[in-house]
């Protein structure tokens, strides 16, 4: 299998090639050129598998070169050893009307974890693949979780350093201590002054520039990404909707060919496509349901087929999905249009005119797929004290916002077909908003009483590596500002 840019050009590469080069040259994203297909003795042979299993069995559709044993390998560093405080990876939760799929179980608690663990290891063995020697230097940026999940899958990974840009007050609490103590003789965290969309943005031309390139080459250092712009992010996340249904078919929640709808809370669109690839696949999946904070830029485009990042940015307590550039989009656009003239069009419009618009027909085309709504900060915490309550489930924030966003879904639509909340990340990573919303006052209180707290009405555990932030020292001070960014990948390449 191939991949393509969904802006066009000449570039055909296989899986270790697109993996280890991330963004394509002219900017676009790399995508598989026919999207493969299974039938259903695939998706039922599932059912008896474990989740590294399932996950080998849906990486062998996409990265065609790729030996079995190789992802074997991947799989077992990646999911084995103990870095997961549960035996299925991903485990679904299941309730009488709905079920969540829980996918903080890995070292950062959050779902980036579950993509974060195998790209490095497929990013290695791509490298070996393909003789490169030089260093590859990952630049990511974050709006929380990705940056530490992508610092803790890389630490210390041979051949590779890592630098992570995040917006300076623009994470939780957590989440900054998570990244500011990471350890690593490989890695760099530094602030950028600005939002996570300047962070983006900032780290999308330095990839794009292409002088810069090739004075890192002269050092032997080339850049990639471990957003979810590369492939090798993206890839790994199909193999949990697979996983999903493969569970309720085990539990006889449903029965094969009965459609599952999933709503999941949406930033910069890549959760949400790997549902997508898993249904253009053969996946009984019904609707795809797209939920927002007030940032609610994706909403109004599903909605209108309009997409304006000239609005207003919010900080919300959703900081991971505090976002107005969604990425990801791209690829879908690209996969329902399926002409990459005219997404590169809509992306200049994008970057030039701050908006574009798609036609009527293909809008129409995607609704049947995608459903959108968003949800504020009050219907979020609502939506946590009621699951509390009714169910004795504590979810964090952006789960929250999905859980709501279901709500809305069942309530406009009479669909009643299975549902599923995708759970991002773990209540104690954002453990202040949890606990505000549960009606516990934090007044002097820091993380770590917040922490303690809410382990007092909650079922799981404090996850083991929040817990040993107790006792880690901060070892990351750099802040730059905005047209700073690409001095400091500079100085870091060649460290």
């Amino acid at each position: 299998m191939k991949y393509i840019s969904t802006r066009g050009g000449g570039e055909r590469l296989s899986s270790a090639e697109a993996i280890i080069q991330g963004l394509s040259a002219n900017g676009g994203l790399f995508v598989p050129e026919e999207l493969p297909a299974v039938d259903a003795a695939f998706i039922q042979g599932l059912v008896s598998l474990s989740y590294e299993e399932r996950a080998v069995a849906v990486l062998q559709q996409f990265l065609t070169d790729y030996t079995e044993e190789e992802l074997c390998g991947c799989v077992t560093r990646a999911y084995g050893m103990g870095k997961f405080d549960t035996e299925r990876k991903a485990p679904t939760k299941m309730f009488d009307d709905c079920s969540v799929l829980e996918l903080w179980h890995g070292p950062t608690s959050a779902f980036k974890d579950m993509a974060l663990q195998l790209l490095p290891q497929l990013l290695q063995t791509a490298l070996a693949k393909t003789g490169e020697t030089a260093d590859v230097l990952i630049l990511v940026a974050t709006s929380g979780d990705t940056g530490k999940a992508a610092l803790e899958g890389f630490r210390d990974v041979a051949q590779t350093k890592i630098m992570v840009f995040y917006p300076q007050g623009g994470v939780s609490r957590i989440q900054g201590l998570q990244m500011l103590t990471q350890e690593g003789g490989n890695v760099n965290v530094t602030a950028v002054r600005g939002n996570f969309d300047d962070a983006q943005s900032g780290v999308k031309r330095i990839f794009s520039d292409a002088a810069f390139g090739e004075e890192l080459a002269s050092h032997g250092v080339k850049l990639s990404s471990a957003n979810s712009i590369n492939w090798g992010r993206l890839v790994p996340q199909i193999v949990y909707y697979f996983s999903a249904y493969a569970d309720l078919l085990a539990a006889g929640r449903i029965a094969y060919g009965d459609e599952v709808n999933f709503c999941v809370p949406t930033g910069n669109f890549g959760d949400i496509l790997a549902g997508y690839y898993a249904k253009r696949m053969g996946l009984p999946v019904g609707r795809l349901i797209c939920a927002s904070n007030r940032n609610n830029v994706l909403t109004e485009f599903l909605r209108t087929g309009t997409y304006n990042r000239k609005r207003e940015f919010f900080k919300t307590i959703t900081p991971s999905m505090d976002i107005l550039i969604s990425s990801n989009l791209e690829r879908l656009l690209y996969h329902a249009v399926g002409n990459a003239e005219q997404v590169a069009a809509w992306m200049r419009q994008l970057a030039e005119q701050g908006s574009y618009t798609i036609s009527k027909e293909l809008l129409a085309n995607i609704q049947k797929t995608f459903w959108a709504d968003w949800a504020d900060d009050e219907a979020t915490k609502a939506t946590i004290r009621k699951a509390y309550e009714t169910k004795h489930y504590i979810p964090d924030t952006h789960t929250a916002v999905a859980w709501c966003v279901a709500e809305n879904y069942q309530k406009q639509t009479a669909d009643r077909r299975e549902m599923v909340v995708v759970s991002t990340a773990s209540p104690y990573k954002f453990n202040g908003s949890v606990l505000t919303a549960l009606g516990v006052s934090t007044d002097g209180m820091d993380e770590f009483s917040m922490l303690d707290k809410l382990q007092e009405l909650n079922d799981n555990p404090i996850p083991r590596g929040l817990a040993s932030l107790r006792d880690k020292a901060v070892r990351h001070h750099d802040v730059c500002a905005r047209d700073e960014m690409k001095n400091f990948v500079a100085a870091f390449a060649k460290q």
